[in-house]
């Protein structure tokens, strides 16, 4: 499986608590909620359409926590994204739960699994499973792990039109350099940035 990242971003970098001011206020963080304002439908078509790629989730322990406090509760089965995640393997990275504290209400109780020990190679083991994405939402303390030993294949980027100043980043300090090849990038009409992008090897240097 190739491993991807899907995150909401500001023009910033920032991916921190974009749903809620409840979902991550750590650090002093006072701006949660911002994406909500943002209401449009191409970014849920976006949404749906990588979806339909996943084979697996990965997430850390707080995007957990957020996912299965919410999507067990959403059970219309024409809802493409509650039937993948409720459904499809659930990988949560934790020190601190137990492989009891995992469980997934509602009618998929044993689709998820903890990931102790060593990361690393818990995730290369799960990319060397067929199928076609392993997917990664939100998950910040995890993304870095995942960034520094070169691990993502793709990531796709839906940035917004604002500048928070503070925050968890997606390249947050110390993050390796790296060239990205844009698969495809588009603009909706709110000008939120739809980017789909690949690693492309280190940074080139010049002068003009």
């Amino acid at each position: 499986m190739k491993l991807t990242v899907q995150t909401f971003l500001t023009l910033d970098g920032v991916m921190q608590a974009p749903g809620g001011s409840e979902e991550d206020p750590s650090g002093s963080f006072t701006h949660g909620g911002w994406q909500v304002p943002f209401t449009d439908p191409a970014v849920g078509e976006f949404v749906v359409a990588l979806n339909r790629h996943a084979r697996a989730f990965l997430l850390g322990r707080r995007t957990f926590d957020i996912f299965r406090g919410h999507w067990p509760d959403q059970t219309d089965p024409a809802d493409p994204l509650a039937t993948a995640i409720n459904s499809l393997p659930k990988y949560v990275v934790s020190r601190s739960l137990s492989e009891a504290d995992t469980t997934w209400r509602g009618q998929h109780p044993d689709t998820a699994h903890l990931v102790t020990g060593d990361v690393v190679a818990a995730v290369q083991a799960l990319k060397s499973e067929p199928g076609d994405e392993l997917q990664v939402w939100g998950s910040g303390d995890l993304l870095q792990t995942l960034l520094q030993h070169e691990l993502v294949d793709r990531f796709r980027l839906m940035t917004f039109p604002v500048v928070l100043g503070s925050g968890r980043r997606l390249f947050g300090d110390g993050v390796l350099p790296a060239t990205m090849r844009p698969v495809e990038v588009t603009v909706t009409d709110l000008g939120i940035v739809l980017g789909t992008y690949e690693p492309a090897g280190p940074v080139r240097h010049g002068e003009v």
